[in-house]
């Protein structure tokens, strides 16, 4: 199969585009810098129509993963990468006659701060959703859906909490953040969470370019469906790292307000540099959210295939050879 995937020089993006490589599928990436993938590479801006629709061009399928992951940053910058960007990929495959759309999305498009335990993917919801990341996202997705007809089927992925070995997204952060002591656990760290591994995430967007077409126009969660204590969690990726895990505690509250103050002044000041806290990211560490994974397994036909375990043993060996 002729496969496009945007959004390969990311973690997940590349891990995707080596599965797809692997199985012996005719893979083209695109995105901004150069992947060192051994396939058709397309450099540019992902909303860009003129540089979308040449990647698109005779590929059967399209595996979107592009899009402006932060917490900080102009609105203009999030709907430029993410809601214009999925705009002219959707455009793209309409005129490239491309059968397949598998839109990778998050299940923070439809997270309003509530606890989540054994949720399903319910409906995006931009005007719910948690901050211009969150928001943008959801509109996104909204977007891909209504798409979704007879000569294009699409799909939305959530993959939730994504990590694994080079992540400079997640375990970078919570490690820099322990390492310097400022990794507090927020409220008594019991809630539970889901989150994925790397390599499962990446069988699992691959089983959906499979399932695209028999299966179309809903959002399927993605994680190791292996919830676990948030405590534990940020314990055993330090562990890994060689650092020390979270010292003490904050209470919920507060640590929500520091959050905000923090957010305000990060917009005032136009910083570029990660805030130390959020309100979203006080949410998702004080709640539990973990989801029902029965329909993602039956309707992709897929399972992950890496523990919780073993990957952290990964994540382990991945830092000691690092050092």
């Amino acid at each position: 199969m002729r496969v496009l995937v945007t959004g390969a020089s990311g973690m997940l993006g590349r891990a995707t585009a080596t599965e797809l490589i692997g199985r012996g599928d005719d893979v083209t990436v695109l995105q901004r810098r150069p992947s060192g993938l051994p396939c058709r590479e397309v450099l540019g801006d992902v909303a860009d129509p003129a540089v979308t629709g040449r990647a698109v061009r005779r590929q059967d399928a399209v595996v979107h993963l592009a899009a402006k992951v932060d917490v900080t940053g102009p609105w203009a910058e999030y709907v430029h990468a993410n809601v214009e960007g999925t705009r002219a990929v959707v455009a793209a495959c309409r005129a490239a006659g491309v059968g397949r759309l598998v839109h990778v999305s998050s299940p923070s498009v439809a997270h309003a701060g509530a606890a989540l335990a054994g949720a399903a993917a319910d409906p995006a919801d931009p005007a719910r959703a948690r901050g211009h990341y969150s928001r943008s996202k959801a509109i996104a997705e909204l977007d891909a859906l209504a798409a979704d007809s007879a000569s294009l089927a699409v799909l939305a992925v959530r993959p939730h909490l994504v990590w694994g070995t080079g992540d400079t997204q997640l375990v970078a952060r919570i490690v820099h953040r322990a390492r310097a002591g400022r990794l507090p656990l927020i409220g008594p760290g019991t809630a539970l969470i889901d989150t994925t591994y790397v390599d499962n995430a990446a069988t699992a967007l691959t089983a959906a370019v499979d399932a695209c077409g028999p299966v179309h126009g809903e959002a399927l969660v993605v994680s190791n469906g292996e919830p676990r204590p948030v405590a534990e969690v940020l314990a055993r990726l330090c562990r890994a790292a060689g650092v020390r895990g979270p010292r003490g505690r904050v209470p919920f509250p507060l640590a929500w307000g520091a959050g905000a103050v923090a957010e305000a002044v990060w917009a005032a000041t136009r910083r570029r540099s990660t805030p130390p806290l959020t309100r979203f990211l006080a949410e998702q560490l004080a709640t539990g959210h973990w989801f029902d994974q029965r329909r993602t397994r039956a309707a992709l036909r897929w399972r992950p295939h890496v523990p919780l375990d073993e990957g952290f043993t990964r994540l382990a060996g991945w830092y000691a050879t690092a050092r």
